[in-house]
């Protein structure tokens, strides 16, 4: 198991971005977050197999029809674990 910390950039609020990756991850069976951050980014942390994450990182990539995605930063790290299914936050 591992975590994939994520940071999406472009024009990701206001477009239903954080319920596309919730729904990619629920799909994934991905357990973690994710939420709208105040400098206009969307942050996400999933656990779970690798190449279920690899997958919710490409999905992260494309975005929702309406929005437009520059790049993601992410994060791997071994899972810690505490995750109770895929949740929106904040």
């Amino acid at each position: 198991m591992e975590r994939l910390h994520g940071v999406v950039y472009g024009d990701v609020q206001g477009v239903g971005f954080r319920y596309f990756l919730m729904r990619e991850a629920q799909r994934l069976s991905l357990r973690g977050w994710v939420r709208n951050r105040d400098d206009g980014t969307v942050e996400f942390v999933a656990e779970g197999g690798r190449s279920d994450l690899e997958r919710l990182k490409e999905a992260a990539e494309r975005g929702p029809r309406m929005a437009r995605v520059d790049r993601v930063d992410g994060r791997w790290s071994a899972a810690a674990g505490g995750l109770d299914g895929f949740d929106l936050t904040g």
